[in-house]
């Protein structure tokens, strides 16, 4: 996983599920059972940052754990105040509420936390775009 982002084995937040269930930090499958509306917590490894500019400030991350990916939307004032968990984060957790509309479906972030240090020196890179 360090030199290919990629794993023949189990997934790095498979071991982790553990730790996060405790901080009740749901799956991105579970996640994809939630109504619309749920407030929830979810926690992936940053795969991609991307700010359009034509999206008025706001930052779209994508959150990948051992079930799925997660696409996350981070308002332009969440953004601004928590700037620095945002862009260095590698491991993040995110507090917000679960949106779907069909087949859309996304976590609209109302708190980030890096737990970064969680994954105990594994190097991971996310794909960060303007």
């Amino acid at each position: 996983y360090d030199s290919l982002g990629l794993t023949l084995r189990r997934h790095p937040l498979a071991l982790l599920r553990p730790q996060l269930t405790k901080r009740r930090l749901m799956s991105a499958e579970a996640l994809n059972q939630a109504p619309n509306g749920r407030l929830v917590r979810h926690c992936g490894i940053v795969t991609l940052r991307q700010q359009p500019g034509t999206a008025a400030g706001v930052v779209f991350v994508s959150l990948e754990d051992e079930t799925g990916v997660v696409q996350v939307i981070v308002w332009k004032h969440l953004r601004e105040r928590q700037r620095t968990v945002l862009t260095q984060s590698r491991l993040l957790a995110v507090h917000g509420v679960w949106q779907r509309e069909g087949e859309a479906k996304n976590l609209i972030a109302g708190h980030l936390e890096d737990l970064t240090p969680l994954l105990h020196g594994l190097s991971t890179v996310s794909r960060d775009f303007h």
